[in-house]
């Protein structure tokens, strides 16, 4: 039974910074590329950063600087450091294999950046 369980979203001022964390259960986690996805309300998902099992780790464009992707592979947990939020980064953000698997969706967590 694979589970993959956000946490850590919440409201915060712009400029501010959240740490999320995708907790991942029943996949083996040192053998996947795992991403960080978002979707902004009227928007398609996007992936935000990526991780491979080497550790090679991409961003996309509307993050880099400000993002940072990680994981603690004993505790089979992937991480989403972002600082110098903007209200453009308002949505909900998940993780998952990269590329997808559509049944490991979890119920992601809400990031809203507003003063």
């Amino acid at each position: 039974q694979v589970q993959l369980v956000e946490s850590g979203g919440g409201l915060v001022q712009p400029g501010g910074s959240l740490r999320l964390a995708c907790a991942t259960s029943g996949i083996i986690f040192r053998v996947n590329t795992m991403g960080w996805y978002r979707q902004a309300p009227g928007k398609q998902r996007e992936l935000v950063a990526s991780i491979t099992r080497d550790g090679t780790i991409d961003y996309a464009d509307s993050v880099k600087g400000r993002f940072t992707i990680s994981r603690d592979i004993t505790k089979s947990t992937v991480y989403l450091q972002m600082n110098s939020l903007k209200s453009e980064d308002t949505a909900v953000y998940h993780c998952n294999l990269y590329p997808v698997v559509t049944n490991y969706w979890g119920q992601g967590t809400q990031v809203t950046v507003s003063s």
